[in-house]
């Protein structure tokens, strides 16, 4: 495998300002998927969506120091992005993808900002008729700024949970649990979609199953669960992980163990196939089954509605539509009249007992290394950054994060509207900051630097 030179990924450029296409936003994620031979009938990126999600970075600061964590060591340098710069991004991010596109309002860890300000934030996203979702460790993450935001449109509130972040007095994922119970009671009651991020790593890989379960019990308040395999970010303690352990097939083995049933991550497909893995599950009472199990169904299902736009995490609006497709095609209809015979009889236990039918979503995300990128999945990439230049692929922006992070920001005559770091000379020079502010390898290495300083004095 080739992966690409460090002057191949400086070449790397975002997006632009302007959209190549702007008739057919999904046209440049759809030429590159077919350049590699990967957008089948399965596909859903560059068919019934333009793109996946944009995170758009608010901040470089976080409460905690995470493991694996993707930020630069140095990240608390970086000043927070103004709002006339973020609503330039959201700006172009909407010329590129159009409605409806999920901006990840993200950091670092976005509740650092102020409740007014993360309000500002999110009804520039919903003017643009796009969806906000606040992506946060949840500490900072109260029922009063939930309840503020979801005023203000939030759609989505997802939680980063897991034994990367060393929570103080919490020794397993299991004992995480009672974090994610209270992160989903500050929710309930709120029109917001709750998902659970979880990062992969020999720590926790053999509970996977038992979180899976968890998260299977729980589907009346979680819509969708994320795993996301440990990689080597050139940052946060952890390097690489063990391939013999953490494979997709034995993430995705683990999945299907927790979940009690056979999930099929192949259809759909959300981008590349090296880099996501989708699955859903229908939960009722403690049955449960897949959802996606008929291809060449679920396969016209989408052909057919690729054509109508709309908000695809409204399921209600989609069934909808989904319902109105069928009317209007017979063999769909009986398709689909065969579909829900066999889910409702393997549900019947769960229906027979008085319970509801409830969707859960899982998706497995396998970020590259670092070093290690491969140019048909960052062209093919359905998850970008929001920067000052354009869209930008998450694993590419993560890979010289520095760079982009510390960039100036200049108007059309080349003048500095905004310096994330306006001293220049401190950069990224570890002897500016105190300990409280350094992230990852670099906080490890001043501690032991320190320590020894102790010894011999």
């Amino acid at each position: 495998m080739r992966y690409l030179t460090k002057q191949d990924i400086e070449e790397f450029a975002p997006a632009g300002l302007h959209p190549p296409d702007e008739l057919d936003p999904a046209k440049p994620l759809r030429s590159a998927m077919q350049r590699y031979g990967i957008f089948k009938q399965e596909q859903l990126a560059g068919r019934v969506f333009p793109i996946a999600c944009v995170a758009l970075e608010i901040t470089q600061r976080c409460n905690l120091d995470c493991t694996l964590c993707y930020l630069s060591d140095l990240a608390e340098a970086v000043q927070d992005v103004p709002l006339f710069e973020l609503e330039r991004r959201l700006d172009v991010i909407h010329r590129h993808y159009g409605d409806y596109t999920t901006i990840q309002i993200t950091g670092g860890d976005p509740t650092l900002r102020s409740i007014p300000e993360l309000v500002k934030i999110v009804e520039m996203v919903k003017s643009r008729n796009m969806r906000a979702a606040l992506f946060t460790n949840g500490i900072k993450a109260s029922r009063k700024m939930l309840l503020a935001l979801s005023d203000a449109g939030l759609d989505d509130v997802v939680y980063h949970v897991d034994l990367t972040q060393e929570r103080q007095g919490y020794e397993t994922e299991a004992e995480l649990n009672a974090i994610r119970l209270e992160y989903i009671g500050r929710a309930s009651g709120l029109p917001l979609r709750v998902i659970f991020n979880t990062t992969v790593f020999d720590g926790n890989f053999e509970e996977i199953p038992r979180l899976v379960s968890f998260f299977c019990d729980h589907a009346d308040a979680i819509d969708f669960a994320s795993f996301q395999m440990q990689a080597d970010t050139g940052r946060g303690i952890l390097r690489e992980r063990d391939s013999t352990i953490i494979t997709q097939q034995t993430v995705m083995a683990a999945l299907e163990k927790g979940a009690r049933t056979k999930l099929g991550f192949d259809h759909p497909l959300v981008g590349h196939p090296d880099c996501n893995k989708y699955t859903a599950v229908m939960v009722c009472g403690s049955e449960r089954t897949r959802l996606f199990d008929d291809e060449d169904f679920f396969g016209e299902v989408f052909n057919k509605l690729a054509i109508l736009r709309g908000n695809w995490a409204d399921t209600s609006l989609m069934t909808r539509k989904a319902i109105g497709t069928g009317l209007r095609h017979p063999g769909l209809l009986i398709g689909g009249l065969k579909f829900w015979t066999r889910k409702l009889w393997a549900l019947r236990r769960g229906l027979l007992a008085g319970k509801r039918i409830h969707r859960i979503n899982f998706f497995i995300h396998n970020f590259m290394d670092a070093e290690r990128l491969e140019r048909e999945r960052c062209e093919s990439c359905v998850f970008m950054v929001a920067t000052a230049e354009g869209p930008l692929s998450m694993c590419v922006h993560n890979a010289k994060r520095d760079e982009m992070i510390s960039k100036p920001v200049r108007n059309k005559d080349n003048r500095i509207i905004w310096n994330p770091l306006p001293n220049a000379e401190v950069r990224f020079a570890s002897d500016t900051l105190p300990l409280k502010k350094m992230k990852g390898r670099l906080r490890k290495d001043a501690n032991q630097q320190r320590k020894a300083l102790k010894k011999v004095s």
